[in-house]
């Protein structure tokens, strides 16, 4: 059997794109019979993240963090993120000669710099450095593998994300949902700096705007925008129902490198307005009607009102979990110098694979 060890700074109670992104395909494994092990922040004594207390950076030993991964007896070791845990295991895994992937799943430099005068060169080194210490890095985009081979990073591979069609679909459109007018132009993500949202916040738009979600940034931005509704955060069923009653999804940020948000969007049948960058570029498929990509958000948000929900919606239908998670165990194999699994049939367009 195929056994998996995930180490990741990033877990619950945390809700974000890391998470969710492991958590489907971790489900997915499962179905094809691989045991994953996760080492997580759960496991050890934390404390919160300065500047950004709802993250928990974990406080343990090299000796910790080893004997939690030999307890799995993992065939393979793949490390998710580049905190505490991340520097722990890279460590152990080139102390004891294990070839271990890595993935990209967030602006790292460009976070960090946001909130701390750390020039963002000296984090790109740290980055190159993380990263090619291991036999594979996995990124979920062409544009962010172009971007940080640029930067130097190397044996990078390709794992994209999936949508789970059941929860996130087309509902019965309220006539003044959340008890406000139409058109309704939606966000759903942490409310943080790095999320760009005044871009959006500030734009002179019909109907009404909706945040969905929560962060530092939230209690800050509400102050600020008083004509805008912040629901707070939002899960299962309950986010799935606002997502479909939104007639624009906007996408403001210009950090992420990927967008698990713009995919719910269009498999709930709403259009997205975003810019046009990693992301947002690598989903939302010229001449689709799915969306629409401009450097003028504003006038992103009124051309998605032209969009057509159906389009949207067949637009996500190409994004399977079943297919990105039989990507990421490629990728571990790879990493591990073992031979693939056959291509998975369907599921991610070309250009994602």
């Amino acid at each position: 059997m195929t056994r998996i060890t995930i180490v990741t700074d990033a877990w619950y109670p945390q809700v974000n794109g890391v998470v969710r992104s492991i958590e489907n395909t971790n489900r997915e494994l499962a179905r094809m019979g691989v045991d994953v092990t996760m080492v997580t922040p759960q496991d050890f004594t934390s404390v919160p993240c300065p500047t950004y207390p709802e993250i928990r950076l974990s406080v343990a030993t090299s000796w910790q963090v080893a004997t939690a991964i030999e307890a799995s007896m993992p065939t393979a070791v793949h490390i998710a993120t580049e905190g505490p845990l991340g520097l722990l295991a890279r460590r152990w895994c080139l102390k004891n000669h294990i070839p271990f992937s890595t993935s990209y799943h967030t602006r790292f430099p460009e976070y960090v710099s946001a909130r701390f005068p750390i020039p963002v060169r000296w984090l790109h080194a740290f980055v190159r450095w993380f990263h090619n210490a291991g036999n594979g890095c996995m990124v979920a985009t062409a544009s962010l593998e172009r971007e940080l081979s640029k930067l130097g990073l190397k044996n990078l591979l390709r794992w994209s994300r999936g949508i789970d069609q059941t929860m996130f679909h087309p509902m019965d459109l309220d006539e003044r949902p959340f008890d406000l007018p139409r058109p309704i132009f939606m966000t759903v993500g942490r409310v943080a700096v790095e999320k760009n949202l005044p871009a959006f916040l500030d734009l002179d738009l019909p109907g009404s705007k909706i945040v969905v979600g929560d962060g530092p940034a939230r209690a800050d931005l509400q102050r600020r925008y008083p004509n805008v509704l912040f629901t707070g955060m939002k899960t299962g069923d309950d986010l799935a129902r606002a997502y479909a009653q939104a007639d624009v999804f906007v996408f403001p940020s210009k950090t992420d490198t990927f967008g698990n948000t713009i995919l719910e969007a269009l498999a709930s049948g709403v259009p997205v307005a975003a810019y046009p960058v990693t992301g947002p570029i690598d989903i939302i498929e010229e001449g689709s009607g799915a969306g629409a990509l401009s450097e003028d958000l504003r006038e992103a948000c009124l051309a998605a009102l032209n969009c057509s929900r159906e389009n949207a919606r067949t637009l996500a239908r190409k994004f399977t979990w079943e297919a990105a998670s039989k990507q990421f165990l490629n990728n571990v194999m790879i990493a591990q110098g073992k031979p693939k699994l056959p291509a998975p049939r369907g599921g991610i367009r070309p250009s994602a694979v």
